[in-house]
């Protein structure tokens, strides 16, 4: 990847007239406490404090695949927050340039508003992504492999600092693409070393025709006015 094309800045392409009210990061009962006063069903109040809680990261809504929000930190609550807008942008995703990819400007521009709302001093911070782009060959059950993904990726979780997975579906020629956004290289290396990983890693070699692996790290700066994308270096 040409370090030239991976640079960005959100201040060039913001969204304008965002509504951050969905991304809220600091977790509130007022909700709760109303429908006690409502007399709302205890199984509604239960659910509205865990979706306070708790946030949907990845294709996968499962409890056991949730990040608790109290697990991190209140800059990694954000930043996942405004992942969860995170799509892509075309259709050949698994062979496109990671940054033409995904809706950055989006991200970055939800992310701003939130610092805003939230009052705090964003300061420059570092993330680590993974990049795994695949084929498999026409013999491979789909299905196998999400039966794999779905134990890895509730492992990685409960290690912690999981912040964004996004996987793909294959193209006509078994290409796809995956890709995980971590709050360090550490956290990345704790959620790869279960048994559900190491599992998921034996049977690449026939589920797949071919992989690979890329690390960058996501550089957000100051109030995070600007972002870029940097090959990884420890």
């Amino acid at each position: 990847m040409n370090l030239e094309d991976t640079r960005n800045s959100a201040n060039h392409s913001s969204m304008q007239s965002i509504n951050v009210e969905n991304y809220a990061v600091t977790p509130t009962f007022a909700g709760s406490r109303a429908c006690k006063r409502l007399g709302q069903p205890a199984d509604r109040m239960k659910s509205l404090e865990k979706s306070l809680k708790t946030l949907v990261v990845s294709p996968y809504v499962e409890d056991k695949h949730l990040l608790y929000l109290d697990t991190v930190d209140t800059q990694c609550q954000l930043l996942a927050r405004a992942l969860t807008v995170m799509k892509a942008l075309r259709a050949d995703y698994a062979t496109a340039p990671y940054l033409d990819t995904f809706n950055w400007a989006e991200v970055f521009a939800i992310l701003q508003q939130l610092i805003q709302t939230s009052e705090i001093k964003w300061k420059e911070r570092k993330f680590y992504v993974v990049i795994f782009r695949s084929q498999i060959p026409p013999t491979t059950k789909y299905s196998d492999l999400g039966t794999l993904d779905i134990a890895a990726h509730a492992e990685a979780t409960k290690s912690g600092g999981f912040l964004k997975y996004w996987f793909g579906t294959p193209d006509h020629l078994g290409q796809n693409l995956a890709t995980c956004i971590w709050r360090s290289k550490e956290d990345a290396r704790l959620g790869g070393v279960g048994p559900a990983h190491r599992e998921a890693a034996m049977s690449a070699r026939h589920l797949y025709s071919n992989w690979n692996i890329e690390r960058l790290a996501l550089v957000i700066g100051e109030e995070a006015k600007n972002w870029e994308f940097q090959p990884w270096s420890d």
